[in-house]
């Protein structure tokens, strides 16, 4: 059987299929990397290392391949918005971000260990919530299964329910800057 010449590491369903209106054709290898949400390294360290280490770990299965490591975090007054636990959580979250202006960042590792070659970038976009009630949260929630997701929210299902404005890559809020990865893919991997 012959080597993927691209793998995407990440189990994200968005992220795939930004990828794939990109062009490419690739191969899925989630990982099990362990993120970390320490807030005091800062978000652009965070979310290229933990990048990194998503794409080192499935590139060490298949080294002749050129691997793409992604994670995305929401960031909002000096620490990130994880995935919340329940819905408790994620109601909580929702109120903080209401009617204020969060940054969302994405760190992009590729890799390909045989023979070595990598590129590393981040993208930074700022998102501003609408002013949600409870009510407004409820509908929302009663939409969007917001466990497996970062801020406890999806900017590509129902965002214009709780979102005010976008400034920068909406792509980067869904969870990966598609047009940067390709150009990355493109110019250092001759994809």
């Amino acid at each position: 059987m012959s080597q993927p010449r691209l793998i995407l590491a990440s189990a994200s369903p968005r992220r795939r299929e930004l990828l794939r209106e990109e062009g490419f054709e690739f191969t899925v290898v989630p990982t099990g990397a362990e993120e970390s949400h320490d807030p005091e390294a800062g978000l652009v360290s965070l979310v290229l290392s933990n990048a990194r280490a998503k794409a080192l770990e499935a590139a060490a299965l298949h080294p002749d391949s050129a691997v793409i490591g992604a994670d995305t975090l929401v960031w909002l007054d000096g620490r990130p918005l994880g995935k919340p636990s329940d819905g408790e959580e994620a109601r909580a979250m929702l109120r903080m971000l209401s009617c204020r202006t969060h940054e969302v960042a994405t760190g992009v590792h590729i890799v390909r260990l045989d023979p070595l070659l990598e590129c590393a970038f981040h993208e930074v976009t700022r998102v501003r919530f609408r002013a949600l009630g409870d009510a407004d949260i409820e509908a929302y929630l009663a939409l969007v299964d917001v466990l497996d997701k970062a801020g406890a929210y999806a900017v590509q299902e129902h965002g214009d329910m709780i979102v005010e404005q976008i400034e920068g890559s909406k792509a980067n809020v869904a969870g990966l800057p598609a047009s940067r990865v390709a150009a990355a893919l493109r110019h250092h991997f001759g994809f």
